[in-house]
């Protein structure tokens, strides 16, 4: 179960499941979601996320979609921006850290603490999008669809 949001630099987030990092996530606010995604906790939270992303995609709704979608992730106070490129092609998806040399059919940008509400099921992309804390540049109908690729967490009741 969720520990309390003061410990979250003390989790060992490969061993949390998908519904606990949701209720983490949830339970959160963004000043403290902003405090964990700085420095090195923030590589390892990113690289779990995407190593995760991979596990969790849904090859049977994907078809026959060949797609490279880029995150950017615009870290707060100093952090640079994080890319990563995820690529679905032939049922598989990969998830590769900085950009590839690969065009990206849709790039996704956005702030750190949004990134973990929406990866964690705790926010709608559509409102994100509207409220402009989610941009989608390029195939904007690919992008709207993507949660439909993944089985996204659902928080724990706490």
């Amino acid at each position: 179960m969720a520990e309390p949001t003061q410990n979250l630099e003390d989790h060992d987030f490969s061993s949390v499941t998908p519904e606990d990092f949701a209720a983490l996530v949830k339970q959160s606010s963004a000043t403290e979601l902003d405090e964990l995604m700085r420095g090195e906790l923030r590589q390892r939270v990113l690289a779990e996320i995407f190593s995760r992303m991979t596990r969790q995609f849904r090859p049977e709704s994907a078809g026959s979609l060949t797609a490279l979608i880029r995150w950017e992730l615009t870290g707060g106070k100093g952090e640079p921006t994080a890319v990563y490129d995820v690529s679905v092609a032939d049922g598989v998806c990969t998830a590769t850290p900085g950009p590839t040399d690969a065009t990206p059919r849709v790039t996704l940008a956005l702030g750190d603490a949004d990134f973990l509400r929406l990866v964690s099921g705790n926010a709608s992309p559509v409102l994100m999008f509207m409220t402009r804390k989610l941009r989608a540049t390029g195939d904007v109908a690919l992008a709207s669809g993507l949660a439909r690729l993944f089985d996204i967490p659902k928080p724990t009741k706490n």
